[in-house]
């Protein structure tokens, strides 16, 4: 299935005409405010990811089922890489797919997904995305051109069987990635989102995705 312009451009169009200003933002502390200041973002024809609030260890997080369908969550608000370029979050898989492909459109479905989305403005074309994952058929490390736009990135931190039944913290200097993946200089961003989705697979999945932190310094 051919999302509108590609994942990347979705969740980049939602941003256009809303950065008056850069502030700092913690996009995800579901612990505290659980779902406030989140918006979903729907797909055309297909099943929307069930995505709730729950607790785990005494820990409210949220945790996001699929069903042969997709849907996203996005917060829009810009954040200032120069005094916040590192991204945290704790994030949870029970279990991944099976033999599936992420590098094509068929194979195109993760577990679990944190966007981070720098908005073009007029040109969509100038939208970047880096998409951090938790990949099924990929291993940890790995990285390549998403299949649907060539203006996002998807980055594997985890990767296969080996690390599902835990929990696992990332940390991620996102303004070197920027440097790194797309050889420019991020200096602020203007979205940032999640999507546990299984549409091009058919399958279901299930992942918990703990608060989301900006702060300064690197990983």
């Amino acid at each position: 299935m051919q999302r509108i312009l590609g994942d990347l451009l979705v969740f980049g169009g939602l941003v256009l005409g809303t950065s008056v200003g850069v502030t700092h933002a913690d996009p995800g502390l579901f612990s505290v405010a659980g779902l406030k200041g989140w918006e979903t973002q729907l797909f055309k024809n297909k099943t929307p990811t069930d995505y709730r609030l729950t607790h785990d260890n005494g820990v409210q997080v949220l945790e996001a089922e699929c069903r042969a369908g997709a849907s996203g969550l996005i917060w829009k608000e810009p954040v200032d890489l120069t005094r916040t370029p590192v991204l945290s979050w704790r994030w949870y898989v029970p279990e991944v797919f099976r033999a599936i492909n992420e590098r094509e459109k068929k194979g195109d479905d993760f577990v679990a997904r944190v966007y981070v989305v720098r908005d073009g403005g007029w040109a969509l074309w100038r939208t970047r995305s880096l998409v951090y994952v938790w990949a099924s058929g990929q291993p940890a490390g790995s990285h390549w051109p998403s299949a649907y736009a060539e203006q996002a990135h998807v980055v594997a931190l985890r990767g296969g069987v080996a690390d599902t039944g835990r929990w696992w913290t990332e940390t991620r200097n996102v303004r070197e990635d920027f440097r790194r993946f797309f050889g420019s200089d991020a200096q602020q961003l203007d979205a940032v989102a999640l999507m546990t989705d299984c549409d091009d697979s058919g399958a279901t999945a299930r992942a918990r995705y703990g608060d989301l932190v900006w702060r300064a310094g690197g990983p």
